[in-house]
Parts: structure tokens; C-alpha cells; sequence
């Protein structure tokens, strides 16, 4: 079925090609590896909009610093990166722009037990609190969710572990950890639904987005580039607006075309059925040109009906994908707000790794994202 439904996909491109412009191949680097949250993407790869928009487009997945590398060296056109990359190669002089705003809401937060001890930010103080390390979103969102509640890394016991949140947690030898809030606290709470979780039966997540403001993954480019091809830009932005649109329009839909990219994300054949009736459904809901809210509550109910009919285990990757859509979801889709660029850079400052405020106009641009949805 994976086989038939890629032979349909490429017989729609080949379709699309036909009478346009020859396309050109592009790389598009993404960070971590083939994941159900990637799904804007893979959607604008297979609906063909990428091909629409004069790309050939191949996924390389590499480490953030490698993608800042090759994207201020303009061995590559395109990259997905966090906001707080952007102003540090920004500090040391690289030649990079963040054309798109992917994420309204910062990912990061922190997960405690929800037994009625830790109830708001502030109580986390004498906490000991779990994070990966001291690097990259984790720290820097823990960093600034610290900050807005009045507390300090000094407040807490900061204790690296990893990325292995889920299993630390549920050992019982942590209070509260540092987590993608779109997936971890999914799988606490499935081990704890499981009795996997010692004696965890709820979780609580403090959302650093919930206290202020803060700047998650975008797509980048060179200056350079972006001077040189504004129209390239625009276009590939357009193409990537598309997929994140539809994504968030109907979510069966995109969980099927991301399991063509994703090696083993869990699909039964009932399952599959289910997708594709709720895909077709979407669709036609979707022609009633209903509200943002309203596509909204669809999502609820999907999930409502799919999780009557099957376990938490095998819907968990949908259930994140779900989660990733309510941090994308805004009416105003790929706009990046200086007030959250401003508490990003003073976070950095805080932290000590930022030496000096920078003007974050020259790093950042919204002259490319699509004024529609």
C-alpha cells in the first residue's frame, strides 16, 4: 500500500512539471531525524508544491550548527533553525536571515507530576529539575520560563540527563524536567496510563510560551541569497506555507503523506482506513470555508473518535502531531514578532552566551511570507 500510494505521489509531480518551468534541485535542511513533525514538508513535497514552485527538493538532516554552516557559506539555500542560532551567527557575523516563523508557540517547557506539590513556575525553586544539558532550546527556554516566574538557575537543581526525559522522569529520581512540550509529556503520560510511571498518574507542563514571548525554529537563508533570488525565496517560502496550511487543515491527511518520509510511524491497516475516511471528510468540511476555530474543534474530534477506537500506543505519533499543530496554529502564519526576537536576545544576554544586544531587524525579515493563509 506505502509503494502504491509513492507511485501515485510521483505520477501527480510528473503531472504538476508538465508545463512549467524546469526545476531546479534544492537541499532543505532540517535538524534531529525523519519525524511525524517535519509533516509541513513532507506535505509540501508530496502535494507537489514544491515542484510548483520550481524546486526538486531532497531532505538532509543534520545538527543546527552544521545547518548554519552551510547555509551562511551558501553551500545550501534553505535550512530550519531555532531563533536563538539565528542571533548567535548573527553575533559572529554570519551571513544568515530568518525568512519564516514556523513555530507561534516555543516548544520548550517543563513537566512535574501533577499531585498537587508543584503548581506554578515558582514552586520549581529547590526543585531538581532534568534537562538535556546546558545548550541548544531546552536551556534557553527553561532560561527564560525561570526569569519570567522570578527565579534563576541558582534557584534550582539543574541536572543533565540527556534526552531521555520519559525514562528519568517516571525513575522517580528527578522533581520536574526540561521538554519538547509537543512530545515528551505524551509519552509520560502514556507510561503512567501503562503503570510504566511508578507512582506518576497525571502530569502538569509549564509552557515557557505561556510567560513570554520567545523565538522557535524558522526557515533560513543567506542574505546573499536572498538579495540575489528574492523570487526563489518568496517562492520556496510560499511552498513551505502551503504544506503548514494544509497540515494544520486536516491532520489525517498529512499523517498519511508523512509516512512516505518517515521509516516505521505506526500505521495498521485500520488505522490507515480510519486516516483516509477522516482525510476525505476534512476535505470536504474544509470546502465549507469554516473558521479557524471551527477547523480547530475538527481537530478535537478527531482525535476524540480515533482514540474510541484505538489504543494510546499506536495513536501516539498522531497525538504529537496534534500537539505540533496547536504551537504552529496562528492567524497569522509565518510572521515573526520583534517582541519575541527581543526577549530571545535578552535570554541569550542572561545567559551569558550573547556578550552584546545586537539590532535584530538585520536578522530577521517577514517581506517574504504570504500575506494569506
Amino acid at each position: 500500500m506505502r509503494k502504491m500510494m509513492l507511485l501515485l505521489m510521483l505520477l501527480c509531480l510528473a503531472s504538476v512539471v508538465q508545463g512549467q518551468r524546469a526545476v531546479q534541485p534544492e537541499r532543505f535542511l532540517l535538524t534531529f531525524v525523519p519525524n511525524v513533525q517535519f509533516s509541513p514538508t513532507y506535505v509540501a513535497i508530496a502535494k507537489g508544491y514544491t515542484v510548483e514552485a520550481g524546486f526538486d527538493v531532497t531532505i538532509a538532516y543534520l545538527s543546527e550548527p552544521d545547518v548554519v554552516d552551510l547555509i551562511a557559506s551558501e553551500q545550501a539555500h534553505f535550512g530550519m533553525v531555532s531563533g536563538e542560532q539565528v542571533i548567535l551567527a548573527a553575533a559572529q557575523g554570519r551571513d544568515i536571515v530568518y525568512v519564516y516563523n514556523w513555530f507561534n508557540k516555543y516548544p520548550v517547557g517543563v513537566v512535574v507530576r501533577d499531585d498537587g506539590r508543584i503548581t506554578t513556575p515558582a514552586d520549581l525553586r529547590g526543585a531538581k529539575v532534568g534537562i538535556p544539558g546546558r545548550f541548544g532550546a531546552s536551556y534557553s527556554g527553561l532560561t527564560a520560563l525561570l526569569l519570567a516566574n522570578g527565579l534563576t538557575e541558582a534557584d534550582i537543581q539543574l541536572d543533565e540527563i540527556g534526552f531521555n526525559a520519559p525514562e528519568v522522569f517516571c525513575m522517580g529520581v528527578i522533581d520536574a524536567s526540561v521538554v519538547y512540550i509537543n512530545n515528551e509529556p505524551l509519552q509520560i503520560q502514556n507510561r503512567a496510563d501503562a503503570g510504566d510511571c511508578g507512582d506518576v498518574r497525571g502530569v502538569r507542563v509549564f509552557s515557557a510560551s505561556d510567560y513570554t514571548p520567545l523565538v522557535s525554529n524558522g526557515i533560513v537563508t543567506s542574505k546573499a541569497f536572498a538579495e540575489a533570488q528574492p523570487e526563489q525565496v518568496q517562492a520556496f517560502v510560499t511552498a513551505y506555507h502551503r504544506g503548514l496550511s494544509d497540515v494544520i487543515n486536516n491532520p489525517a491527511e498529512a499523517y498519511l503523506l508523512s509516512a512516505l518520509f518517515v521509516e516505521n510511524l505506526p500505521m495498521s491497516d485500520d488505522l490507515r482506513a480510519a486516516l483516509e475516511a477522516a482525510a476525505r471528510e476534512q476535505e470536504a468540511f474544509l470546502a465549507t470555508n469554516p473558521s479557524r476555530e471551527e477547523i480547530a474543534a475538527s481537530r478535537l474530534a478527531l482525535a476524540e473518535t480515533l482514540h474510541a477506537a484505538f489504543d494510546s500506543k499506536q495513536l501516539l505519533q498522531f497525538d504529537v502531531l496534534l500537539a505540533s499543530i496547536n504551537l504552529w496554529d496562528s492567524d497569522a502564519l509565518g510572521q515573526s514578532d520583534a517582541a519575541a526576537w527581543e526577549t530571545m536576545q535578552d535570554t541569550l544576554l542572561a545567559m551569558g552566551i550573547l556578550k552584546a544586544p545586537l539590532d535584530i531587524e538585520t536578522f530577521y525579515t517577514n517581506a517574504f511570507v504570504p500575506s494569506g493563509d
